[in-house]
């Protein structure tokens, strides 16, 4: 029986959504086609009808992972411009961490999309640089004349990394995964905030705008 075209894409799109959960979940080679069928509630020849292989759909399934994660970057802006230190925030929390299946899919596929064909590498190097160059904007408007992009790409980087490590740590030392987010999280303002020239005068750097106030910060004393 034939199915109508909304029926079909709306298919489409149900499977594109579970292959990302679950890739980002237990990783491309760890689930197969019959798994993501099942997830999205229809049957392994109804993948096939939409997706010449399981590459094309990692392909499809990363690029909607990535749109969320930019959705999010997004979502909230400050004088015209994303709001990163709440983006931060919540990248390098504990609940982010702990949620593999709709987070960055980034952080969640980093090990092994250098195993994977060039163009999951490409699509991967594509929102890699979108999140640098969200941050590239910030830092340059912060200080000026600095190699913004060079800093922007790697605090993006290290954001990725640091929830890499938490995450390899945080079932036999939880401790010590949350002091490797918070680390990060500070040591990224800084590295955004800098002018990386010493002004001589000993004075914090500005604020990044749209900047929250979290638990130990004792700038107004």
């Amino acid at each position: 029986m034939r199915i109508s075209k909304e029926k079909a894409a709306e298919n489409r799109t149900a499977l594109i959504r579970a292959a990302s959960k679950l890739f980002r979940e237990r990783g491309i080679d760890g689930v197969g086609v019959a798994e993501i069928s099942k997830e999205a509630g229809l049957t392994h020849g109804a993948l096939y009808a939409h997706f010449k292989s399981k590459e094309e759909l990692a392909l499809e399934a990363l690029s909607y992972g990535l749109e969320q994660n930019n959705a999010r970057m997004y979502a909230s802006t400050v004088g015209g411009m994303p709001d990163l230190a709440g983006f931060l925030d919540h990248y390098l929390s504990p609940e982010s961490r702990d949620d593999y299946g709709n987070r960055c899919p980034i952080a969640a596929s980093a090990s092994e999309i250098g195993r994977q064909d060039k163009a999951l590498s490409a699509r991967f190097a594509e929102g890699y640089l979108v999140m640098a160059r969200a941050f590239e904007r910030q830092i340059a408007e912060n200080s000026p004349g600095s190699d913004a992009l060079a800093r922007g790409m790697l605090v993006v980087a290290a954001m990725i990394g640091s929830v890499t490590v938490a995450r390899g740590v945080a079932k036999a030392n939880p401790v010590l995964s949350e002091q490797v987010l918070a680390a990060a999280r500070r040591l990224l303002d800084e590295l955004m905030l800098s002018s990386g020239e010493g002004d001589g005068t000993g004075a914090a750097p500005p604020p990044l705008a749209g900047q929250h106030r979290r638990a130990g910060d004792n700038s107004n004393h």
